[in-house]
């Protein structure tokens, strides 16, 4: 099954992160099919591409939790 989810980036206690569609087997760090947007935690900035995310939810990839609050925020999900 196709996730939407994050994938960690940046140093050690700097985190940042690539909004990913993976296979939900890979490994979290792994290789993603396709990279759809970025969020910063520590400065709380988010930039995600729409038309992509959108094609991939037609798709069937599924958000996580977390990512899908994020969309929320970011008003491409309702």
């Amino acid at each position: 099954m196709l996730k939407l989810r994050l994938k960690r980036v940046g140093k050690k206690r700097s985190p940042s992160y690539r909004l990913v569609i993976m296979e939900n087997t890979f490994r979290r760090d792994g290789r993603p099919i396709d990279e759809v947007g970025y969020y910063s935690p520590i400065t709380k900035q988010f930039k995600f591409d729409a038309e992509k995310i959108q094609k991939w939810l037609t798709y069937g990839a599924r958000p996580t939790e977390t990512v899908s609050t994020l969309l929320k925020k970011a008003e491409i999900i309702k």
